[in-house]
Order: structure tokens, then C-alpha cells, then sequence
């Protein structure tokens, strides 16, 4: 079951990153779904906007790709553990320059406050979660690192909600705004709810 779990949070991960990379990568980034709508309004400019999205997707994906390896991955021996400490200092480098990034991004969020503000909270969230992950591994206290880094994991696990949800969501509503607000806060406050049970159930089962 762990396995199947562990396999299937990789697939979602490498899936995300390809179509992303395909997407941004190689095609006029004015050619995505989500660009196009923000050109229908004559206010929003591409330049600069499209290189702070380029940021956030190379520490996004980097995030995305190397937390499975850290949460899942068993440190067997000292060149295992040396290898967590490496990618763990990119894991999180990444993080902190997404989330400052992605407060811009954020910013310009399509369909107004809603979802402006949904993601600024998941941007705070995210880089304060990884913060806390960081601060208990350097008192040594590895229960609690591990317990934060997975709540880190779960809000980076947001990019891979976002783009579950909204396409359905959208037809669902038949109106893309609505389903970009709704989607902008259940893309990762479910995943720090489920995560934090997760986290109590196995707290109580060591006890």
C-alpha cells in the first residue's frame, strides 16, 4: 500500500513537470490557456510577469521532483543521509525563492482578491511550513522535521491539485473565474488538513 502510494505521488509529480515544461518550455508562453485569459484584460503585461512565472516554475518543479525523493526515500548509510542534506538544501533554497516569486505571481492572480489572496496565504504557508522543517532539524528533533517537511510536501503538492481541479471545476460552473477562486484555496488547504491527520493518526499509534 505504502509503495502504491509513494508510486503514485511520484507519477502525479512527473506528470505536472513534463506538462509544464512542455507548456512554458516549448511554446509562446502567450499561447497558454491561462496567459491568453489574462490578455483579454489591457492592463496586464506579459513583460516583466513572464520571468518571474519562469522562476517560479524551474523552483516550483525542482520542489515538486526532490521532495518525494527526501520523504519517502530511506537513509541507509552516511552517503544516503549526505545526499538528504544536499537535497534538502535545494529542496528548500527552491521553496523560499518560489514563494517570494509567487507573492508577485500572486498578485496579478486571475479573478480578482479571492484568489489573489488564497495563494499569498498558500505562498506563507508553504515557505513558513519549510521554515519550521528546517528550524527543528537543526535542534536534532527528527520527528518534528519530518512532521513539517511533510506538511511542506502537501502545500508543495498544491501545483498538482490546482491543475486537477480547475479544469473540472470550470465545467462544472461553466465559468472559469468562479472555479480559479474556489480552486486557488482548495488546491491546498485540504492537503494540510489531510496531512495533519495523517500526522496525528501516527503520533498516536507511537505513543
Amino acid at each position: 500500500m505504502q509503495k502504491t502510494k509513494t508510486f503514485l505521488v511520484f507519477l502525479c509529480a512527473i506528470l505536472i513537470v513534463l506538462y509544464t515544461v512542455i507548456q512554458y518550455g516549448f511554446f509562446d508562453v502567450k499561447f497558454a490557456g491561462l496567459v491568453q485569459f489574462k490578455l483579454q484584460n489591457p492592463d496586464f503585461h506579459v513583460t516583466p510577469w513572464v520571468y518571474f512565472l519562469y522562476a517560479h516554475i524551474v523552483t516550483g518543479a525542482l520542489a515538486l521532483l526532490i521532495g518525494p525523493f527526501q520523504i519517502f526515500r530511506k537513509q541507509r548509510d552516511v552517503k544516503s543521509r549526505n545526499l538528504h542534506r544536499r537535497l534538502g538544501m535545494v529542496y528548500v533554497i527552491s521553496i523560499f525563492i518560489s514563494g517570494i516569486v509567487n507573492i508577485y505571481l500572486s498578485l496579478y492572480a486571475t479573478a480578482g482578491w479571492v484568489a489573489q489572496v488564497g495563494f499569498i496565504g498558500l505562498d506563507l504557508a508553504w515557505m513558513m511550513t519549510t521554515y519550521m522543517a528546517v528550524a527543528k532539524i537543526m535542534r536534532q528533533d527528527i520527528a518534528a522535521h519530518r512532521n513539517w517537511m511533510l506538511r511542506s510536501y502537501a502545500l508543495t503538492f498544491a501545483a498538482v491539485m490546482l491543475r486537477i481541479y480547475l479544469g473540472p471545476l470550470s465545467l462544472a460552473f461553466g465559468d472559469f473565474e468562479l472555479a480559479y477562486r474556489v480552486t486557488a484555496w482548495l488546491c491546498w488547504v485540504p492537503n494540510l488538513i489531510i496531512i495533519e491527520m495523517v500526522i496525528r493518526k501516527r503520533t498516536l499509534r507511537n505513543e
